[in-house]
């Protein structure tokens, strides 16, 4: 059974109405998930509630959300629940936002100690309304779950912050252990899929993140299924491994809408195999490639083996 949420793209997605209807194929059975019925599930949509919070898990309609919400882990969303961008894969809403909320950054600390997370996943939408991309807001957060919750480890997933200088070294100076920004897809076909962002300008921020602290973790993910070839995606590896990002992500591209892009075809197991075994010889420290991968998903798990590769390399290396 699908946990895909039930809304009105008409309303949630007003600038895409008047593109043509995609008609949603069969997802393959490897692709279904079972609807949420777990208590702890309840336990941690209801604290979502209580702290009056966003989480991509819901806005992103994310497949995965009944595995993760009943282990705890639900992934954050800052900067509020409306994007200024309109991306042709993402089920976020499209408009004006609202002003930040200085309250927020302190209600997501408490959350995080509330559900005693080992490691948590923060994101938000785009704010090119903002002077800074909503930079110093993902500085607040990470430094109020650092006073709240000092064992927990962050890992941060950010938007490119396109022409908003200084942003990437603010959000760096604040430390999170894990600095991820997701390509999402093969350069080619940015202007279809992404047609907001700028593929070298998200390339850039990976590097930046590793000019600033060679130390830090850096992150990346793409989707598959949206018409990429596979020399495409190797070289997309070639050229985060250029930037030295440790950690890559796969997954299969699923369409929220009639409105949004049509998936091309649902890369069956197999094939997620040979990515990861592509992306592995070509240097990555760790990689994460099936059909329900999503950047933050299995993320505590993921960091402890990201953590034990590096102290690996660095013995390697001695």
């Amino acid at each position: 059974m699908d946990t895909r949420i039930e809304i009105d793209h008409r309303i949630r997605h007003p600038e895409k109405q008047h593109r043509a209807d995609n008609p949603i194929s069969r997802k393959p059975a490897w692709i279904r998930v079972k609807a949420p019925t777990h208590p702890v599930y309840l336990e941690t949509r209801a604290l979502m509630r209580e702290k009056k919070l966003v989480t991509v898990c819901e806005e992103a309609a994310c497949p995965n959300i009944g595995e993760c919400w009943s282990q705890r882990h639900a992934t954050m969303m800052i900067c509020g629940e409306i994007c200024t961008r309109a991306c042709a894969f993402c089920n976020v809403a499209t408009g004006l936002p609202a002003a930040l909320d200085p309250t927020e950054p302190a209600r997501v600390a408490e959350a995080v100690a509330t559900l005693g997370l080992r490691h948590v996943v923060i994101t938000s939408v785009d704010r090119d309304d903002v002077a800074d991309g909503g930079a110093a807001h993902f500085a607040a957060v990470i430094a109020a779950i650092r006073a709240a919750a000092p064992g927990t480890t962050i890992e941060i997933l950010t938007p490119d912050f396109l022409r908003k200088p200084g942003a990437i070294e603010t959000v760096t100076a604040a430390r999170p252990d894990v600095f991820n920004h997701n390509l999402e897809t093969v350069p080619r076909l940015y202007p279809s899929i992404r047609p907001g962002a700028r593929y070298y300008q998200s390339l850039r921020l990976l590097d930046r993140v590793k000019q600033i602290d060679p130390a830090m973790f850096t992150k990346s993910g793409l989707m598959v299924g949206l018409g990429e070839t596979r020399a495409e995606i190797g070289q997309v590896m070639d050229d985060l491994r250029i930037a030295d990002v440790d950690f890559l992500t796969i997954g299969q591209y699923l369409q929220p809408s009639v409105k949004h892009a049509a998936v091309e075809r649902y890369v069956p197991p197999e094939e997620f195999g040979d990515y990861a075994a592509m992306a592995r010889a070509k240097g990555f420290l760790q990689v994460s490639a099936t059909p329900l991968t999503r950047s933050s998903y299995h993320a505590d798990a993921d960091f402890s083996e990201l953590r034990a590769a590096r102290a690996r390399q660095l013995v390697a290396m001695a």
